[in-house]
């Protein structure tokens, strides 16, 4: 799934060769040819062809990107809204209404869902999850490998280590400095 909405983008800001590599699937994605598994990366690295993981799994995500030294770009919907100086790291996406505000820092291999909110001054470090429609707020940190789930929030001046999970509709309302899942308004961790 997250695969078809890189593609999706990818085609949107202008790339027209667009294929996929699938350990798990054969044929055809979005009318876009899957040309075999990710074993082939390595040998498809030309170094004028760009590559962009479509895998929501940040563990996932992690393995391959540091498996492969191919060129990882970031992908960016033409209808989100970056602010300046904001950064975005390379193999991030950032889909449809996303908005990074002024000076926040996104790391590496990032997913920043549709209409997920990044505030200004936020700091997530590399393989992190923003959900559809989670919202932190100004001057947040995010630890590696972290989760934001499905319509969570966090309140402005929060630090949130790695490893961590937030479920769907969680409030963050003091800092999280221990890796497990969080659930609940507040969140508090239930593993």
């Amino acid at each position: 799934g997250h695969g078809k909405v890189a593609a999706d983008i990818a085609a949107q800001i202008g790339y027209t060769d667009i294929c996929f590599a699938d350990d798990h699937a054969e044929g055809q994605c979005l009318g876009f040819p899957i040309l075999g598994g990710t074993a082939h990366l390595a040998a498809w690295n030309d170094g004028a062809t760009d590559f962009v993981i479509g895998i929501g799994n940040n563990a996932v995500r992690k393995k391959i990107a540091e498996e492969y030294d191919i060129n990882w770009v970031r992908l960016v919907h033409p209808s989100a809204q970056i602010g300046l100086q904001a950064s975005i790291g390379r193999g991030t996406v950032v889909m449809v209404g996303a908005v990074i505000n002024a000076c926040a820092s996104v790391g590496e291999h990032c997913i920043i869902n549709t209409r997920a909110v990044v505030e200004h001054d936020n700091v997530l470090e590399d393989y992190v999850h923003i959900s559809p429609n989670a919202a932190l707020g100004g001057t947040v940190r995010v630890g590696a490998l972290t989760h934001i789930g499905i319509g969570a929030s966090v309140r402005n001046n929060i630090d949130i280590c790695g490893g961590c999970t937030i479920g769907a509709g969680a409030a963050v309302v003091k800092n999280i400095q221990d890796s497990g899942v969080y659930i609940g308004v507040p969140a508090r961790k239930i593993k």
